[in-house]
């Protein structure tokens, strides 16, 4: 019997199926889902699953792709938030796109709460 060989993919060809579930999760007003940029430039998407009795499942922190979100927000597809400045982090909610957004970029380091508000008007 022979190995079966598939094509292999990139990390940047992300599918459709993942795409679609991570914009099902944020259009959930239940799951905020916020976007944490720390201090060495790292992104990291995520949401805090509440614990569910009848399932056994839930009560942690949830990541989503990063490679998933940042090619919607580089899409327009979702938006940042008001930004919440820490010294070792930023943190933005994340929301759905209700229409065509032109993306912004997000900030590798944290500034400050002004300097981000003016970035991101811009």
């Amino acid at each position: 019997m022979s190995a079966v060989r598939y094509p292999s993919r990139s990390r940047s060809e992300v599918p459709f199926e993942a795409a679609a579930g991570v914009l099902r999760v944020m259009s959930n007003s239940r799951t905020p889902v916020f976007c944490t940029v720390h201090a060495s430039g790292r992104r990291r998407y995520g949401y805090w699953q509440p614990y569910d009795s009848v399932t056994n499942r839930g009560g942690c922190y949830v990541a989503l792709p990063t490679p998933v979100c940042d090619r919607l927000y580089s899409q327009g597809r979702i938006a940042l938030g008001e930004p919440l400045v820490d010294p070792a982090k930023t943190t933005y909610r994340v929301w759905p796109a209700h229409g065509p957004v032109a993306p912004v970029r997000i900030p590798a380091a944290p500034l400050p709460a002004m300097a981000v508000a003016q970035v991101l008007a811009a």
